[in-house]
């Protein structure tokens, strides 16, 4: 089964190896047919410590690493 790849945008690079990333999605609702704007986090292994604030990256699932990290940044976005 393919590894699932999100795009989003770095919100936290506080910890050693590890990034939080702001993904955001946009769907249309089911009863009111208007696009709905939805966000979630993700922290994410950065093993390089390369991604800072502010910066587009792109992460994949992975093994678990630590209690709260399933994924990790495999490139940085334009």
């Amino acid at each position: 089964m393919p590894k699932r790849i999100l795009q989003g945008q770095v919100v936290s690079d506080k910890g050693d190896k590890t990034v939080v990333v702001r993904v955001e999605r946009q769907f249309k609702h089911a009863l009111y047919k208007k696009f709905i704007r939805q966000t979630k986090k993700y922290a994410a292994h950065d093993p390089s410590n390369r991604s800072k604030v502010g910066d587009t990256v792109r992460i994949q699932e992975c093994r678990p690493i630590s209690k709260s990290k399933r994924w990790e940044v495999v490139a940085d976005g334009a």
